[in-house]
């Protein structure tokens, strides 16, 4: 199951479970319990090649030798071939990371609590390991039609594939990454799968008729992870048919579906059940003891654009600076807050719950409050002031402020899983039980450590009107817990700034996004 980024009708970033919490290809292939099974029977047929290592650390596995794919009219085939990769007796882990902005990303895999650095290259971004497959597929009179390297997630959608193989995965649920993401832990479980499909967003042009397709772990991993020639490849024949029984508009809803089940496939399964709140107000002392914290950091803002006033509504004919923000928990420690219900009111006292070394909770303080937000798109409850939004001039002087203010905490994005203490399976992904609703007597909200909350800032009142403005230099401030009233261990890295240049003229207003060191996400 994936994460895929949202703009909500609240200008909420959700990071959104496709098929699972959005809602969540057509491939005649088998489960993945048989995989072993089926592999076995397909190393019977190649008896030309040599046989398998009986402990090879990870093996390129086909749920079946045919498969067979829909190809959709507005779209084309989604080459989901059914491959996975299966781990040996031993895990299979990769730790990436970045010093800073300014610094290139570098990874390791951990072996026997050790780190043995990759080869340069082989890691670009936070998405996997880049060009770790490659995919060739060839038509009925053997002319290539599809020849390109697939990214891989080590974290994709897994099972187990042997009765021996732990019951559970400690690795995150996918690969998916901010911009501005820091550090990442890509994981495959001992006897565990993964799956290698690619989620290709527009499909692949493939005419109806018959296919070969071979894919291949490329040779650099292949020395990496010592994988012989034997499990590193798998040919299948592949079958492109026509999508049944779906008229025009049928056939694009049905291919809208078809994107998001394999972009569900290409990644895990996130928890989906929200930590409840305690079931009464905190009683006995206040006390904010020593011991660890949270440390809450805002990213630079990013998908900067400028954007005109919907017509038909007070905003028409204005001009807004619109972008997204990002508040993460840098840990050690989970920051956890429970709201309680004031009688007879939208209202709650909201209090800050602290934990010792071992996670036993330890102390509480009152810290604010939450209110209920019945307006269109929202209807959830928000806690006050957890960040604020400014667009400062040149001198660094505020002169727009986003009424953005209040905020339902849920952890959208991974943005260090390399920190200390960081929760690699957040459990308060999902916002309609993290938030409450209308009658709640109480909710709990938490930012779980390694993660950030994402607010896409698209609304009137909450991106920035810029109509007014001067051309120049400005810069977005993102300012976390700007009040204070959340207890952290750091206050020192609470606001970051972005560098903006608007330009243009009225109604046709330009914006220019210098990159913030090495990362160029505008």
């Amino acid at each position: 199951m994936t994460r895929v980024r949202r703009v909500g009708p609240n200008g909420r970033g959700l990071i959104i479970n496709i098929s699972r919490k959005f809602g969540r290809t057509a491939v005649a292939v088998t489960g993945a319990a048989t995989l072993v099974a089926l592999a076995a029977g397909a190393a019977g047929a190649a008896s030309s090649q040599p046989r398998a290592a009986a402990d090879a650390p990870l093996k390129l596995v086909a749920g079946s030798t045919e498969v067979t794919l829909d190809r959709y009219p507005d779209g084309g085939v989604l080459l989901d071939l059914g491959t996975h990769l299966v781990a040996g007796k031993n895990p299979i882990e990769v730790r990436a990371t970045r010093k800073s902005y300014g610094d290139p990303i570098v990874a390791s895999q951990l072996v026997n609590g050790k780190a043995k650095a990759l080869p340069a290259g082989l890691v670009t971004d936070f998405g996997g390991l880049a060009k770790f497959l490659h995919l060739t597929v060839t038509d009925a009179k053997g002319k290539k039609v599809y020849d390109k390297d697939r990214t891989f997630c080590l974290n994709g959608e897994g099972s187990r594939t042997r009765p021996d193989a732990p019951a559970t995965s400690p690795y995150p649920d996918g690969c998916t990454a901010n911009p501005f993401t820091l550090g990442a832990v890509w994981g495959l479980q001992a006897g565990w799968s993964a799956s290698t499909v690619g989620f290709d967003e527009a499909g692949v042009d493939l005419p109806v008729g018959k296919y070969t397709a071979k894919l291949t772990v490329n040779k650099a991993y292949r020395d990496l992870f010592k994988i012989g020639a034997y499990d590193s490849a798998v040919t299948l024949k592949v079958t492109v048919r026509e999508a049944a029984n779906c008229g025009h508009d049928g056939c694009r809803q049905a291919f809208a579906k078809a994107k998001a089940k394999l972009a569900a496939k290409a990644e895990g399964e996130p928890a989906k059940a929200a930590p409840k709140p305690h079931a009464q107000r905190p009683t006995g002392k206040a006390s904010v003891p020593k011991g660890p914290k949270p440390d809450l950091r805002s990213l630079p803002a990013w998908q900067i654009v400028v954007a005109p006033g919907e017509a038909g509504t007070p905003s028409a004919g204005r001009d807004f600076l619109q972008f997204s923000a990002n508040v993460w928990n840098a840990g050690p420690s989970t920051l956890v807050l429970d709201g309680f219900r004031q009688k007879g009111k939208d209202l709650m006292d909201a209090y800050q719950y602290f934990y010792d070394e071992k996670g036993k909770e330890v102390g509480y303080a009152k810290t604010g409050t939450m209110e209920w937000d019945a307006r269109d798109g929202h209807a959830h409850w928000h806690f006050t002031d957890f960040a604020r939004y400014s667009l400062l001039n040149a001198k660094q002087t505020e002169v727009v402020r986003s009424q953005k203010e209040a905020f339902c905490l849920a952890a959208t994005d991974s943005i260090d899983y390399t920190v200390k203490n960081a929760n690699w399976h957040p459990m308060n992904t999902d916002l309609h039980t993290a938030c409450g609703s209308q009658g709640s007597l109480s909710v709990r909200e938490v930012l779980d450590v390694g993660s950030g909350d994402t607010y896409v800032q698209s609304l009137p009142g909450q991106s920035f009107d810029i109509t007014g403005l001067p051309n120049g230099t400005y810069y977005i401030e993102v300012a976390a817990n700007p009040e204070k009233r959340l207890f952290e261990s750091n206050l020192k890295n609470n606001v970051s700034l972005r560098k903006v240049i608007l330009g243009g003229t009225l109604h046709h207003r330009t914006v220019k996004v210098p990159p913030v060191q090495l990362v160029d996400a505008p």
